[in-house]
């Protein structure tokens, strides 16, 4: 197996995402780059190769002393999704930009849908937690059923052994 550092496996899974995820006019691609330190998204109309919004935690105007942690990625999905909303963006394809979707990367996606983007995924996810919460709750309720207990074992005959 080659030697390769975290950057360039994270890049080549980046690739592979940009083959299949397409911004376009009417569904334009949010990408994300996450820093040691910051985190950076931008609503991009891959078709125009035109930046539509842009928010990050270099930005004074967020308040954000520390930007690399997961309420800081918050703020910028929040300020992302307001952005994209005034320019009349409700809709776009998340590009996770080859990270883990788990953390700061997901922070930031919450907060964007949590503030108005991609309302149709919102209920679905409302819809699949609460299927998830029914079936857990369902398990509570179910009464516990008796231990089984391991079957004796016939003796076996010493007569047939001595034969």
């Amino acid at each position: 197996m080659a030697n390769r550092n975290r950057p360039e496996v994270r890049n080549a899974v980046h690739h592979r995402i940009r083959r299949k995820v397409r911004g376009t006019t009417t569904r334009p691609r949010l990408a994300v780059y996450r820093s040691l330190n910051h985190i950076y998204a931008q609503i991009i109309d891959d078709e125009k190769a035109q930046t539509l919004a842009a928010a990050s935690t270099t930005e004074k105007k967020l308040g954000v002393t520390k930007g690399g942690n997961v309420e800081a990625a918050k703020r910028v999905g929040q300020a992302i999704a307001e952005r994209a909303l005034a320019a009349g963006i409700s809709s776009v394809v998340f590009d996770r930009g080859g990270y883990l979707y788990h953390g700061r990367v997901r922070a930031l996606t919450d907060a964007a849908r949590a503030a108005g983007l991609n309302k149709d995924e919102v209920a679905e996810t409302e819809e699949v937690a609460a299927s998830e919460a029914a079936i857990q709750q369902a398990a509570v309720e179910e009464p516990e059923a008796k231990p089984k207990r391991a079957k004796k074992k016939p003796a076996k005959e010493e007569s047939s052994k001595k034969e």
